[in-house]
């Protein structure tokens, strides 16, 4: 058998980078974790200012910064250095851009990625979700606000997608930190909201809410939302970042139960990261998939179609899909209930 012609074989260079990806992938979260971008808000320091302010030794201190000039996330100078324009906008605490605590959710999930052939063989996750749903205060706090952090760009998208003019009552199924009620109502000034989730995720979405001046239009409701009852009467009835972690059995039963909340003429709308109908597109929904498999005991991602089905099979009309504006991943179903009746 004759041999491979030179120059004939595939390039092994996007393998090799996936080999060590998680090198950049630790030196942003540590840089995060231990408050490089937060000491050089918005000024140039030297390498020993850094290590003093991060409480870290001189030469590793040296070796980090340096990877992060590699990595785009610093600048080095004559003076030291300092955040480039992504890491000052994204990761200075304080900022309404701040991403921050979301990292400080991936990073405690770092590990947890290591456990993925486990879970591949037992089919269940590794981490707990009890641990960041209120069993574990840290990584419930890092979940709740690590979402807000999230949710402030997805929820704004969300917001120009879906119309909600008239509407007065809004049930949030799985409202998480309460993002979307909170800036769906600061856009609606008619509507009211109502975040269904569970007690140690509300006790801190309580404090999100306060925090975006909304307390008066927007409450809690601690609960499954498997078990607890829909408030009936809705306008709308949001789910978000809800099917990722359900079966398709479960995203059936919650789809009819919204229903039945509903009004007649009353809006459904199914916000998640999906895949396209192929169900491998776009490459950040699979990866997502696999996130989801590791932290949540059914979690998975479903194809948008797969959506449209269940809403349709629940006598939802006019359905429609929306993608996001990229860079983000997520896409809206939106549905619109007919005088159903209970089966």
């Amino acid at each position: 058998m004759a041999e491979n012609a030179p120059g004939s074989f595939p390039d092994p260079t996007p393998i090799m980078q996936l080999s060590t990806a998680y090198w950049g992938a630790q030196v942003l979260l540590t840089a995060n974790r231990i408050g490089l971008f937060a000491a050089l808000g918005g000024r140039t320091l030297s390498t020993a200012a850094v290590a003093e302010a991060s409480s870290t030794a001189l030469r590793p201190t040296d070796l980090l910064l340096r990877a992060c000039v590699g990595l785009g996330l610093i600048e080095c100078s004559a003076d030291g250095y300092r955040n480039a324009p992504a890491a000052e906008t994204f990761l200075v605490p304080g900022k309404p851009t701040y991403l921050g605590e979301a990292l400080r959710y991936s990073d405690d999930l770092y590990a947890v990625w290591g456990e993925l052939e486990q879970s591949l063989r037992t089919d269940a996750p590794a981490l707990k979700a009890e641990a960041y749903l209120g069993q574990d205060r840290d990584q419930t706090r890092h979940f709740v606000r690590g979402m807000h952090n999230r949710a402030l760009a997805v929820g704004s998208a969300l917001v120009r997608l879906v119309d909600l003019a008239g509407c007065t009552r809004m049930l949030d199924v799985g409202g998480g930190p309460g993002t979307y009620s909170a800036l769906f109502v600061t856009a609606n000034p008619g509507l009211r909201s109502v975040v269904l989730d569970l007690p140690g995720v509300v006790a801190i979405a309580e404090e999100i809410i306060d925090e975006m001046h909304v307390a008066d239009r927007v409450v809690t409701l601690g609960g499954t939302y498997q078990d607890t009852p829909f408030p009936a009467g809705q306008d709308v009835v949001l789910i978000s970042g809800v099917f990722h972690r359900e079966t398709p059995e479960t995203c059936r039963d919650l789809i009819r139960r919204g229903r039945d909340a509903l009004v007649p003429e009353g809006l459904l709308v199914v916000s998640d990261v999906m895949t396209d109908g192929s169900g491998v597109a776009p490459s950040f929904a699979t990866l997502f998939g696999l996130n989801m498999l590791l932290t949540a005991r059914h979690g998975g991602v479903h194809p948008d179609a797969a959506v449209v089905t269940w809403l349709r099979e629940a006598g939802f009309a006019d359905i429609q899909v929306k993608a996001f504006p990229p860079p983000l991943p997520h896409r809206v179903v939106i549905g619109r209930a007919r005088a159903i009746r209970s089966v």
